[in-house]
């Protein structure tokens, strides 16, 4: 980072993240660059939302930007598989190569601590509260990446890389057996998917994760009429 750059300018240090990682993130296509950018875009959105809110944002002071970019860059910069045993690890694991490539391109000191909060707290098998305004954005921004249109690409590319069925072909819809998302993909919508808007941490975010989960049971009613001939 040259030494001139004004260090709070948000739109300096997005290309700078973002060229770093056009050659180091994931080719995992749920947790890829784009799923990144997207995850800011949409972190974006949420903070102007809360910001037009009447009584503002808790802690009634407006989110720092840069460290929802920095969070949001870089959240899934160790990419550890969904069956892994240390999945839940894995987001404490970017936290750390987060510090490590923000120090080496003369982030903030005075950010970093924000910064791996929001990592860290983005998680959902790591189950650590997000406390501040920026950790609550980024974590309900990944949360929305798996809801909508979007979320079901992404939970259909990460099924096909774990070689899981497409779903039960005599029980897709689980209404006379346990769910099994390990073993077929619909299932984790049940299992997961449809959980998370009862989780949004922003008003924004809750409305848009209400709508996005309206979209999978659409989606799910289709594909049960496909399934029968009936469509």
């Amino acid at each position: 980072m040259p030494k001139d750059v004004v260090l709070s300018d948000v739109d300096v240090w997005e290309s700078s993240i973002t060229t770093w990682l056009r050659s180091n993130a994931a080719e995992d296509p749920a947790h890829d660059i784009d799923h990144l950018l997207r995850v800011w875009r949409t972190a974006k959105a949420l903070a102007a939302a809360e910001a037009e809110r009447d009584g503002g944002p808790p802690p009634d002071k407006p989110a720092d930007m840069l460290v929802v970019l920095a969070a949001a860059l870089l959240h899934d910069i160790v990419n550890v598989p969904k069956d892994h045993p240390d999945r839940s690890r894995a987001s404490r694991l970017s936290a750390d190569r987060a510090e490590e490539v923000l120090h080496g391109m003369g982030f903030p000191d005075a950010l970093i601590p924000a910064t791996r909060h929001a990592i860290e707290a983005h998680s959902y098998s790591a189950g650590i509260p997000p406390l501040t305004i920026e950790a609550k954005l980024v974590q309900d921004a990944d949360r929305l990446e798996s809801l909508g249109a979007i979320g079901i690409a992404r939970c259909f590319a990460t099924s096909g890389l774990m070689k899981r069925a497409l779903f039960h072909g005599e029980d897709p819809m689980a209404e006379t057996r346990p769910l099994d998302d390990l073993q077929y993909a619909l299932d984790h919508f049940k299992a997961k998917l449809l959980l998370l808007p009862n989780t949004m941490q922003t008003p924004a975010g809750r409305a848009r994760a209400q709508e996005r989960a309206a979209f999978l049971l659409s989606f799910q009613v289709q594909l049960l009429a496909e399934i029968a001939g009936d469509a």
